[in-house]
């Protein structure tokens, strides 16, 4: 709770096998003084069992019965939240109300045993009303229309492109945090990612998370699907990707399709779900590919951006066609424990929020962090720049940084959910029919509107599905999570307001309904899209 405002939730068990790594984040103090207190109330229940002992009553025959009686209670969870059914009326008859979009407020009210047990019965999305293989196949030949219309104007298809989406990790602009203060005297830490305005798409993406939730928005980025439309939070790669032998992504209109990220890989599935995305290769630290260039900065324990970059620029190299890379950062991962030396940044931060030496300190590391990402980014857009073959990277900070409490959220909503994002097309693209920028709706977008946005700027043919995607992205407000922790989706408009979706128009209505059908399809149905040929994937 303390580092990411969630708690630990089932799914997550499996990460102890990152615990070299999982460690370090949590701190050596805390560590050791949970494990202090696990010997003494270990110790203590031991010494009371011999001094105390209590004489058990009753035939084996009744305490076999109460004891398949209390496993009979412990599978309970399993149909917690299984509308209208026998178990989920008693539950909510005992008041165990859980939101799922507000896991602090959840375990204040639950505790964390029951807020525990209540994700066992994660239920993804409920089932559109007219939801088959022919409403699949409906959608399949309208867009395909919108597709062949829009592919008229468009001369460039994805296979012979080189793009690159880059998840800066926590990258926030630190000029846009609520209530800052950093002394005028200080350098601008993001000057060129700033400058991106003028060369660039650019704004602020809506995520999904704070503190965490990286998964999320790669996965967002990758399928063009949307967080929002879940009825609870949910790891997709965790809890929906594994249900499928196969799964659609933006690397399926690519001949070859890697992941590059310096840090362990095993974190959030990644590596079985990258089979899955049928990815060509993954290069993380312990696979079989090698992590070049590895440069640490100060004291932090992670890889740079240096590192990501010179590896990602690596693998542009490595191939002659177009490729497709999902190229992920580690460099400003919490925590934020005073990591570099001569930080022009430590005592130059103000500001309401800023109210402690401890926070104080925490955003000067953050702020220094992001100006070594500055640098690693201005560096290589200088070198995708001298590369004679388009290249387009997809710039995005994944959520803030855990450092102000996420009680502030209620306060600044939008605010503290809005990262920096650019979409950057180098020169020899620009010479081939790329885009400066584009102009439009791009003041505030979702994750998943990165896909459509790429293929506008570069000029770039569509698929059924892409079409969809570029009716969300240009004729809806963007989508994202409730950030007022209650279920179901929130619309946000390119002035950062909220959008009430009974004031959508009839069109409006009618394209969300067809997205949030296929992206059922996708997460909780039968992928009945997968069997529509050319729906999701280009026929070349």
């Amino acid at each position: 709770m303390n580092l990411r405002g969630e708690p630990i939730y089932p799914t997550e068990i499996d990460e102890i096998v990152n615990w070299k790594t999982l460690l370090p984040m949590v701190g050596e103090k805390t560590v050791i003084m949970v494990a202090v207190a696990l010997i003494i109330i270990i110790a203590l229940c031991v010494f009371l069992e011999i001094k105390f002992p209590i004489k058990k009553k009753g035939s084996w025959k009744r305490r076999g019965i109460w004891a398949l009686l209390s496993l009979l209670l412990f599978m309970t969870p399993m149909r917690f939240n299984h509308d209208g059914g026998m178990i989920y009326h008693i539950n909510r008859g005992f008041d165990n109300k859980q939101s799922f979009r507000n896991p602090e407020r959840d375990i204040q009210i639950n505790g964390p045993l029951l807020n525990f047990l209540n994700y066992f019965d994660l239920q993804i999305m409920n089932k559109p009303a007219n939801y088959s293989q022919a409403t699949i196949n409906h959608l399949d030949q309208k867009y395909s229309k919108l597709a062949d219309e829009i592919n008229k104007t468009r001369k460039n298809t994805l296979k012979d492109q080189t793009i690159v989406y880059n998840l800066s990790e926590s990258f926030v602009d630190p000029y846009t945090f609520p209530t800052i203060k950093i002394d005028p005297k200080a350098p601008n830490p993001v000057k060129f990612i700033q400058s991106m305005k003028k060369r660039a798409t650019y704004g602020s993406m809506l995520s999904a998370g704070y503190g965490g939730g990286t998964a999320n928005m790669e996965w967002e980025t990758l399928t063009g699907f949307n967080m929002g439309m879940f009825k609870s939070t949910l790891t997709p790669y965790v809890q929906v990707v594994p249900n499928y032998d196969f799964y659609p992504t933006i690397g399926m209109d690519f001949n070859y399709k890697s992941a590059v990220h310096p840090f362990i890989g095993t974190y959030y599935s990644r590596v079985e779900d990258y089979k899955r995305f049928k990815f060509n290769k993954f290069v993380y630290l312990g696979s079989k590919y090698k992590i070049i260039d590895q440069k640490k900065l100060g004291k932090s324990t992670y890889n740079s951006d240096f590192t990501t970059y010179a590896n990602g620029l690596r693998q542009i190299n490595s191939m002659k066609g177009g490729q497709f890379i999902n190229l992920i950062s580690i460099q400003n991962h919490m925590p934020y424990n005073n990591w570099y030396p001569n930080n022009e940044y430590m005592g130059k931060v103000s500001g309401e929020l800023f109210n402690t030496a401890a926070v104080r300190e925490q955003m000067a590391t953050y702020i220094k962090g992001t100006q070594y990402t500055d640098k690693a980014v201005k560096k290589f857009i200088g070198q995708i720049d001298k590369i004679k073959k388009p290249i387009t990277i997809v710039f995005y900070g994944d959520h803030y940084p855990s450092i102000l409490s996420q009680n502030y959220t209620g306060r600044y909503p939008v605010q503290m959910h809005s990262t920096r994002y650019f979409i950057y097309s180098n020169k020899y693209a620009r010479q081939h029919g790329a885009k400066n920028k584009l102009t439009h709706n791009t003041n505030f977008v979702n994750t998943s509107d990165f896909t459509a946005m790429m293929l506008e700027q570069t000029n770039t043919k569509v698929t059924p599905y892409q079409a969809l995607l570029t009716e969300v992205h240009e004729k809806l407000p963007a989508i994202t999570i409730n950030f007022n922790g209650d279920k179901g989706f929130q619309l946000v408009d390119q002035k950062g307001h909220f959008v009430d979706p009974k004031k959508l128009t009839s069109e409006q209505q009618a394209i969300l309904n067809d997205y949030e059908m296929v992206q059922y399809d996708m997460t909780a149905g039968q992928a009945y899209g997968l069997k529509a040929k050319g729906f999701y994937k280009m026929n070349n």
